[in-house]
């Protein structure tokens, strides 16, 4: 496959397009402040913990009201794997702060690249309703055309759902039109919508269409 064999490419979010910077210090640092002791290895595996629970209900936060739940929710686990004796309202803020995110090496280049090219791009991602505001922090917004969260569509992939609204919003058709991600729901819910697949990183996703 190559450039002139497609109109459209769609990225993945986490670990295609961007990736999280280790919050463990910042988390304990967090801890430290409410008086909540704990070593980096008991903060890792609560941080483990937190994630199990986000990724299955990350489609469940649709707007402001119900982000504002799932986030205590994942404080409350977070806390409840350290045993911490702290009220999730106190610590939502904290542990917000402790995540930042920075694009994938090679992510921006290869955005760039596509555009040059003449393609629309968008964003398809398991996340909450949040990822617009994340993406601007880094300044990676403005790379896309259209962003198609989990939460928008009301299912995770490998629901299809997420691929044909992202085409129906470029002006699309399936069979030219790319999806690059680092998951087997990433393939299998292009490969349902009718769309190509290839493997993250993104980078060497876009050096094989040249």
């Amino acid at each position: 496959m190559r450039f002139a064999d497609l109109d459209a490419v769609t990225v993945d979010g986490f670990g295609t397009l961007i990736e999280l910077e280790s919050p463990l210090a910042r988390l304990a640092e967090g801890l430290e402040a409410h008086g909540i002791h704990r070593s980096l290895p008991e903060v890792e595996e609560a941080f483990a913990a937190e994630v199990r629970y986000y990724r299955p209900h990350a489609h469940l936060a649709r707007d402001e009201r119900s982000l504002e739940h799932l986030r205590r929710d994942c404080v409350r686990v977070f806390l409840d794997a350290l045993a911490a004796p702290l009220d999730p309202d106190d610590f939502v803020v904290p542990f917000l702060q402790a995540l930042v995110f920075r694009p994938v090496a090679g992510a921006t280049d290869a955005l760039a690249v596509l555009r040059t090219h003449g393609l629309k791009l968008a964003v398809v991602s398991n996340w909450d309703c949040a990822l617009p505001a994340r993406l601007a922090e880094i300044g990676l917004h403005e790379c896309f055309d259209e962003l198609v969260t989990s939460a928008e569509a009301g299912a995770p992939k490998p629901e299809p759902l997420l691929f044909r609204l992202a085409l129906e919003r470029l002006g699309a058709v399936p069979e030219r039109a790319l999806h690059v991600g680092d998951e087997p729901d990433d393939e299998l819910g292009a490969r349902a919508a009718g769309m190509h697949f290839a493997p993250a990183p993104l980078s060497r996703a876009v050096a094989g269409l040249l």
